[in-house]
């Protein structure tokens, strides 16, 4: 089974060329998100502190740009499902267990 397949059984999506089109959305917003690291500047030198307000501010921001990406792309619907299963885990690690 090739990569592609994989990603598609693991996906669950219908043709090559969708797991391709995903993967473009996924390489532009995170390329989106290193160019505005670098254009508010942060790097090597920046404080710990500002660069951990960064990371924590990035979540939203990378999440918009997914949505927005998958807009552009025609895969919005699957992106927004995506996004749904990975608050759900985020929501699930702060419940308490009883």
């Amino acid at each position: 089974m090739s990569f592609i397949d994989k990603l598609k059984s693991r996906w669950q999506v219908k043709s090559g060329l969708q797991v391709l089109i995903i993967l473009v959305v996924f390489a532009c917003t995170g390329y989106s998100i290193v160019l505005i690291k670098h254009l508010i500047g942060i790097n090597a030198e920046t404080s710990v502190s500002n660069r951990i307000l960064f990371y924590v501010g990035v979540l939203p921001i990378y999440n918009l740009l997914l949505l927005g990406y998958g807009f552009i792309f025609g895969q919005f619907k699957f992106f927004l499902a995506f996004e749904k299963r990975f608050f759900s885990k985020i929501i699930n690690l702060f419940r308490s267990k009883k």
